[in-house]
């Protein structure tokens, strides 16, 4: 289930922010930030004997960025409310945000207790290694303009275009 929400994060996420950096700026920001995410985690379980395999970090910094990059768009999210999921158009801020907020509270748990499978700090250093690197190239005006792109396929009845907000 882990691979699988990888797996989708980046399928949402990733391609948009490979969009703004270009192939080479995308791979060169993908495998640092996963780097930077093990550094993090590094840091915070050096006396654990287990160690961190996958790409999570890196996804993680895709998300991060995608923050900084695209504040004002929404994300379609299944919504648990009591018992019933909910499918919501959420702003990327809340998701991400909420989304970054769990990860975080989960790693300070797995500080004070033994927890196995997931490798939290992971997430949270990829989170924020993400977040500086897009901040420090929307500082700089270091982004590519996007081109607007259909949301459903040309064949659909329900053909819509949606601009990137700059």
């Amino acid at each position: 289930m882990h691979f699988l929400g990888n797996m989708w994060f980046l399928w949402i996420f990733g391609d948009n922010v490979e969009d703004r950096l270009g192939h080479a700026g995308y791979a060169l920001f993908y495998v640092g930030s996963g780097v930077a995410a093990s550094v993090a985690h590094l840091m915070m379980n050096s006396s654990s004997p287990a160690p961190t395999i996958g790409a999570s970090g890196a996804i993680a910094g895709v998300m991060g960025a995608y923050l900084l990059m695209f504040p004002h768009a929404r994300v379609l999210a299944a919504v648990p409310i009591f018992y019933f999921l909910e499918i919501m158009l959420l702003p990327a801020p809340v998701f991400l945000g909420v989304w970054f907020v769990l990860q975080f509270f989960q790693g300070a748990f797995a500080i004070t207790t033994e927890t196995g499978g997931v490798a939290w700090w992971v997430h949270i250093g990829g989170f924020v290694v993400g977040v500086a690197v897009a901040f420090l190239m929307k500082a700089t005006g270091r982004f590519k303009p996007v081109m607007a792109r259909p949301i459903y396929p040309p064949t659909s009845r329900f053909v819509r275009y949606y601009r990137y907000p700059r």
